[in-house]
């Protein structure tokens, strides 16, 4: 099978029938039905989707959503023991995980850090409320010295001294546990998920190439970096911090219910009011959470199925009509997500009315939030209602003398630090659980056991191997298509020592034979024998050592060239001796494999790195090193399987040659693709359809006449075309190949001498380059680069304002509301004075105690309503405003993604994934620049700036040495939370390099098992994990003493207070109410600023996703859809002139694609465009509809220029059919309305109904039970692909096009469904001009005028008995596309 014409078909198919590495079921029926385009379908590969009714109605029967039973059970037509087999192949294991089972691979060592760790981690925990039983004592003293007069002045100042104390050691006592907890727990979570990793990896290289089939390549490679970065983080350090929060909860409840049970039990409701809060309104939350992200994921849906089909969009002029759908979506979403937000800002204001534990007020540590952090505002939830009641309630026991003020304090302190801690522990109840869930899918993998293991020692190594292969009644089903039987009762010998070609058809079954005797697969029935011993029988290692394999698409491993070869060394007595034992052996297969000369060429010769997959070398060097590796061990047997097809003419021709040379004296099986290089092969096995229909030798085959003489004879005529073309092309060939490898390669010196044959142009010496350049490089040199654009803050914030400009009241309310809820603070710490004041008071002034403490009490509800409403109100109000912001980004965003033109889609960076996951995440982003985040700010300042003022102008001298504090709070609390995110970012990172060699070695399975390289990698991997653990161990070391520093120093600060206070109420100076009145203020006022911090990771992603959005809307695109400019277009008669039009896709500047096109139509003709793939024609479309504009020449239309008119008139007289049909979500009616070039309104019911005629859809639409309104599914589902292409050709013919573009309209359809199509088409041709793309060439005999097509160029035109009569280039292609049949 051969020609240009079909060469990447059959590589195409080649790789997916022999491979089908992550080829999606999309793709494999694609390459099928392409298959069925070469004349031979071998067997149904889907069941048929369309029976064949008689001709007039074909392929019109209603479209059958439900799943076939087929797809539970794949496997249920077949015979119980071929289903085992394959079952076999494909079957995991559910494995049920716990959490401890997370820590199955941890050793003692492991183990014994833990304990000590969690030890540590609830000491730490237990030491923060241990500090409230010293603050509670430090106010009994100073009462004790100031109203009751029980202590003298010396006694007073030994005691401050003594209790500052306990502040001092309960620092130190803070700083190492919390310290030793965070970096145990950290060391052992990234030692034992190391070793998942490994086991992991290690149990992927052990699995059957099957297997590998059903995965997507994607899947490992998350496997391998997310979901066990998710494992590490459950039992790294979330595990201490919830330790460190449960002793806390259980330590203070305890201290608690000893001072003094009866108040403690009556503040425990606390707990309860905020649980039924957040149960009751959290379930509302969740519901309309759920409702806007689904409404959103339907947007999302729209905007990938467009984003994929822009070129549809784009060809139709449909981008406002999409856009306006997607907005649909995207107003229900930010209704749902109003909702939600507003609720939640509701919450926020009902737990900080009552009870909400505060970040500031008397809880030393600011800890994590219970609620996630877009909520409004955690800084200063102030549980005024927990305070009323503890002073009011507490007051009376007092005076019953039940208590003492020191106990009522520390019970009120207590019971808040206790429920604070409950409320930490939630988060990481969900990292334990997400942890749990991606363990079981690893494990699953881990626990398998592959039908097919190379590391097991099981089965017989022959002693002596001579290298027979027989193949015995083979049945081969692929396990990941089990219903297309592959070969069928296939025999074959291939005789020891000698070369046999299997030569055929793509699909037929030749890679599958390569596949057999490797044992990548079982057949499901009869046997592989190697020297007579059937290979299942055998050492699966010791079997792949002895049989060498050279793919079409080599893949090299991203290591020198010297250890790419030596790869080739594994499983031989010369695998591990010393690189200079090795060298001479290198060196000679590099010589055999005609890559020495080259590589010694190389500035660092063999120690030359061949980059990622080895993209550093070119196709012919990349193939050459391969075969060295493949015959450096001396194989027996030698697989080639299509090894020169992937290289142009020259280069094949050097690595031909290397071939030969390795084949000699060994029983090589060689997949031919040119046939002129296997004439001499020793048995030459023609296949078709998974059978063999003759074999012997070159010249016998010839003279029967059959099969192989077919393919000789369709080579020939290639071939003397071929010769003809080369020699008028040679300088531009050589121009070209130095264009492209010099760029390459432009280290290549001298070129290869003394060689009997052509040299590989990659190796070419650079002085043969001839001087000039081609027409478009030159243009290409002149323009300008891409520059990264820098924006500044400013103006980043700018953007974010201007989608909220019309928001400005809302936002000004929220504003004022947050200053207002930021003033609570620091008037509940003059309250919080007041009270203690009051509760000092002697047993004689008693009845004044009860007085003040009862107006206070309800000072302290005034505040609370007041917060209740200031936090409700700013939470309704940014909720509004940072909904209807990420409304108009997003909406926004997707219009300037569609006004982009086609070679913005072509970059790799704006796939449809890519950019409607930039859709969905950034634009969320952007809420962290807009009010709320204000908000918060604005709270804070407000805070630190009142309590500094009233404390100033109350106590100046403490309130200084307390503000002289307020950096080291506010660090403390930025440190925690930068610690916290740093320690999941690093475990990412550090990750990274390792997981990347990882996915490489997964990528290319079928070569590390050729080369049972096995081992090799894991050897690898192992170093690089040891490697990266010590260095990330001292990184752990580090951080956690910062960690642990943030954590402790807070009670070093409230020391200093106590003490420089306690001397000035000794010396006094000071009254009680002004100690703490400054003391609260200050330091806990700041502690409650250091929150903000939580804020700055969103503002760095706010940042990052406003500096993308400032791109996308600054891009200017070349070809502006929006724009107004130009010539209009009133009329189009339909005349096209091409006029030495040169193209380069802008994504790849350095591949010609047309190269001086010169062609004419004329208006009302039907014109073909037919070649090979690559060579032009669909972009010849694509430049008609001007997705690109030319470098060189112009396109003209009735004699205009086409990029001097207005580009949207002027798209409104094309339309465009193309290979993949395009339908969005919605029913036919609004598919095929999407063609129209006016209003939806405005198109007439008649005209809808001949167009459907005209497509010969009418009739199937109306036997639909719904008719029109059918619904069709997303990106059309729910119809057939003839079905499709229909409604695709309607919509197109809705606007009565003049010019109409057909791209290769049929060549995805099965021959039944392509009748019907192509009858349609056929008279939708009718009166206009039209150009189409012929995959099959029966489709366009009728054509006015053929272009045939060669490298950008026209080689020849003429009409379809004019060219046959050339017996030039389309005469081949004719011959080729029948060969199949005559087989």
């Amino acid at each position: 099978m051969s020609g240009a014409a079909d060469r990447e078909v059959v590589e195409k198919q080649m790789e997916e029938s022999s491979s089908n590495d992550g080829a999606s079921s999309r793709d494999i029926v694609l390459g099928d039905q392409e298959k069925a385009a070469l004349g031979q379908t071998p067997f149904p590969m889907q069941l048929p989707v369309e029976p064949a009714p008689p001709l007039s109605r074909l392929d019109s029967k209603a479209p059958k959503p439900e799943k076939d039973e087929e797809e539970n059970y794949p496997f249920a037509h077949l015979p119980e023991h071929e289903a085992e087999v394959l079952r076999r192949q494909l079957d995991i294991p559910t494995v049920k995980v716990t959490y401890m089972m997370l820590y199955r691979y941890a050793t003692r060592n492991d183990w014994l850090i833990m304990a000590l760790s969690g030890l540590c981690a609830i000491v730490g925990g237990a030491v923060m409320p241990l500090m409230t039983i010293v603050f509670g004592n430090l106010a009994g003293v100073f009462q004790g010295y100031l109203y009751k007069g029980t202590i003298t002045h010396a006694e007073f100042n030994a005691t401050i001294a003594h209790l500052v104390l306990y502040f001092v050691y309960l620092a130190i006592a803070e700083f190492i546990t919390i310290y030793v907890a965070t970096a145990g727990f950290i060391y052992t979570g990234e030692h034992i998920s190391a070793k998942i990793r490994e086991q992991y990896l290690g149990s992927i290289l052990r699995q059957n190439i099957g297997y590998f089939d059903k995965l997507g390549a994607g899947e490992i490679t998350t496997r391998i970096t997310a979901d066990t970065n998710l494992v590490q983080d459950g039992i790294s350090e979330k595990v201490g911090l919830t330790l460190t929060a449960v002793a806390t909860f259980v330590t203070a409840y305890v201290i608690a219910y000893i001072k003094y049970w009866k108040l403690a039990l009556i503040l425990t409701s606390t707990i309860f009011a905020i649980v039924g809060t957040m149960g009751a309104l959290g379930g509302i939350i969740t519901k309309y959470n759920k409702k806007s992200l689904a409404a959103y994921a339907s947007g999302g849906t729209v905007a990938e199925e467009v984003i994929s089909s822009i070129r549809n969009a784009t060809a139709f002029g449909t981008q406002d009509k999409l856009a306006k759908e997607y907005d649909v979506h995207l107003t229900e979403a930010e209704k749902q997500a109003f909702k939600m937000k507003a609720v939640l800002g509701s919450m926020i204001g009902f737990l900080m009315c009552f009870i909400y534990v505060s970040l500031m007020d008397m809880t030393p540590v600011a800890e994590t939030p219970l609620l996630d952090k877009t909520s409004t505002n955690h800084a200063h939830l102030s549980p005024q209602l927990n305070y009323a009641l503890a002073f009011w309630q507490g007051s009376r026991y007092l005076v019953a003398k039940e208590m003492s003020l020191s106990d009522v304090l520390t019970i009120l302190l207590t019971i808040m630090i206790g429920a604070f801690a409950l409320g930490n522990v939630a988060p990481n109840i969900q990292a334990f659980t997400t942890a749990v869930a991606a363990a079981a899918k690893i494990y699953s993998t881990i626990d398998r056991k592959s039908p097919l293991d190379p590391d097991s020692d099981e089965g017989e190594r022959l002693k002596y191997l001579e290298g027979t292969v027989e193949l015995r009644s083979i049945r081969m089903i692929y396990p990941s298509r089990p219903e297309v039987v592959v070969m069928e009762n296939v025999n074959l010998l291939v005789s020891a020592g000698k070369t046999t070609a299997l030569v055929g058809a793509s699909g037929s079954g030749k890679s599958t034979i390569v596949g057999l005797v490797e044992r990548f697969y079982d057949p499901v029935g009869g046997e592989v024998l190697l020297d007579g011993q059937n290979v299942q029988g055998l050492n699966l290692r010791w079997l792949r050592q002895q049989v060498s394999l050279v793919q079409q698409e080599p893949t090299l491993f991203a290591t020198s060239i010297f250890d790419n070869i030596t790869h080739g060394l594994i499983g031989t007595e010369h695998e591990g001796k010393s690189r200079e034992q090795n060298t001479e052996l290198i060196e000679q297969a590099a010589k055999m494999a005609n890559a020495h000369d080259f590589i010694m060429q190389l500035p660092e010769g063999y120690e030359t790195n061949v980059g990622e997959r080895g993209f550093l070398m070119s196709g012919g060097q990349k193939q050459r090193i391969a075969i060295a590796r493949a015959i450096v061990s001396d194989p027996k047997i030698l697989l080639l399987d299509e090894a020169t097809s992937a290289l142009d003419t020259k280069s094949e021709g050097v690595v031909q040659a290397a071939l030969d040379k390795a084949a000699q004296g060994r029983t090589t099986i060689v997949i031919a693709h040119r046939l002129s290089t296997i004439k001499h092969a020793d048995n030459i096995v023609v296949m078709t359809q998974g059978r063999i229909v003759e074999q012997g030798k070159h010249d016998a085959l010839l003279e029967q006449r059959g099969a192989y003489y077919n393919l000789v004879e369709a080579q020939r005529i290639a071939q003397e075309t071929e010769r003809t073309r080369d020699d008028s092309d040679e300088d531009e060939e050589i121009l070209l190949f130095n264009e492209r490898d010099g760029n390459k390669m432009a280290k290549t010196p001298a070129t290869e001498k003394d060689q009997p044959f052509d040299s590989d142009p990659a190796d070419l010496e650079l002085g043969r380059t001839k001087t000039g350049k081609s027409a478009s490089s030159k243009v290409l040199e002149g323009k300008p680069s891409d520059t990264a654009h820098k924006y500044t803050l400013w103006q980043l914030m700018r953007l974010v304002a201007s989608f909220n400009k019309q928001e400005w009241w809302q936002m000004l309310t929220g504003l004022v509301m947050s200053v207002i809820a930021g003033a609570g603070n620091p008037v509940q710490s003059v309250f919080f004075a007041k009270s203690i004041t009051a509760l000092s008071l002697p047993p004689s002034e008693y009845d004044q105690l009860r007085t003040s403490i009862n107006f206070w009490s309800w000072m302290y509800f005034m505040l609370a309503i007041t917060q209740l409403i200031s936090h409700g109100v700013s939470g309704v109000a940014f909720a509004y405003c940072s909904e209807r912001l990420v409304h108009r980004s997003r909406d926004r965003s997707f219009r300037t993604m569609l006004r982009q033109d086609i070679s913005f889609f072509d970059r790799d960076t704006n796939t449809a994934g890519a950019l409607t996951s930039f859709l969905s995440t950034e634009t969320t982003h952007l809420a962290g620049m807009s009010g709320v985040t204000l908000g918060t700010i604005l709270q804070v300042m407000v805070t630190l700036v009142v309590a500094f003022i009233i404390s100033l102008a109350i106590g100046w001298k403490l309130a200084l040495v307390c503000i002289a504090t307020v950096p080291i709070v506010l660090a403390c609390g930025f440190l925690r939370f930068w610690m916290l995110t740093r320690f999941q970012t690093r475990a990412k990172v550090a990750y990274e390099k390792s997981a990347s060699y990882a996915c490489e070695a997964t990528s290319a399975i079928r070569t590390v098992a050729s080369l049972t390289r096995e081992d090799d990698v894991w050897q690898h991997y192992h170093a690089q994990l040891v490697s990266q653990g010590s260095q990330s161990l001292k990184s752990i070391l580090q951080s956690s003493s910062l960690y642990a520093a943030s954590q402790s120093f807070m009670f070093l600060c409230i020391a200093l207070g106590f003490w420089y206070g306690g001397t000035l109420i000794g010396n006094g100076e000071y009254t009680m109410f002004q100690f703490f009145l400054c003391f609260s203020a200050v330091i806990f006022g700041s502690q409650s600023a250091g929150t903000i911090f939580s804020f700055a990771p969103d503002m760095g992603k706010a940042k990052h996703a406003a500096a993308s959005m400032k791109v996308l809307f600054d891009r200017q695109p070349e070809i502006d859809t929006w724009s107004e400019e130009g010539q209009d277009v009133t009329s189009v008669e339909g005349s096209i002139e091409f006029r030495d039009v040169h193209f380069r896709y802008p994504t790849r500047p350095e591949q010609p694609v047309l190269r001086g096109l010169n062609l004419s139509v004329k208006p009302g003709q039907y014109v073909a465009l037919v070649g090979a793939s690559g060579c032009g024609k669909s972009t010849t479309i694509a430049m008609l509809e001007r997705f690109y504009d030319p470098l060189v020449g112009g396109v003209y239309v009735d004699g205009r220029e086409i990029s001097s008119l207005k580009i949207n008139q002027y798209r409104n007289y094309l339309a465009l059919v193309s290979q993949e049909p395009t339908l969005y979500q919605g029913t036919i009616r609004e598919n095929i309305l999407l063609g129209a070039d006016k209003k939806p309104e405005d198109v007439s019911e008649k005209s809808i109904e001949q167009a459907c005629m005209d497509a010969n859809i009418y009739d199937f639409i109306l036997s639909l039970p719904d008719g029109f309104n059918t619904v069709v599914g997303s990106k059309g589902s729910m119809l057939s692909g003839g079905q499709k292409q229909r409604i695709a050709i309607a919509r197109a013919l809705l606007r009565d096009p003049k010019i109409l573009l057909l791209d290769e309209a049929t060549s995805a359809l099965d021959s039944e469904s392509e009748k019907v199509v192509q009858a349609a088409l056929d008279k939708a041709a009718k009166g206009r001009t039209t150009i189409a793309v012929a995959h099959r060439l029966s489709t366009i005999q009728k054509a006015d005028m053929i272009y045939v097509f060669d490298q950008g160029r026209i080689v020849e035109n003429g009409t379809h008995s004019e060219l046959i009569q050339k017996r030039g280039r389309y005469f081949e292609l004719v011959n080729l596309q029948s060969l199949g049949k005559n087989s």
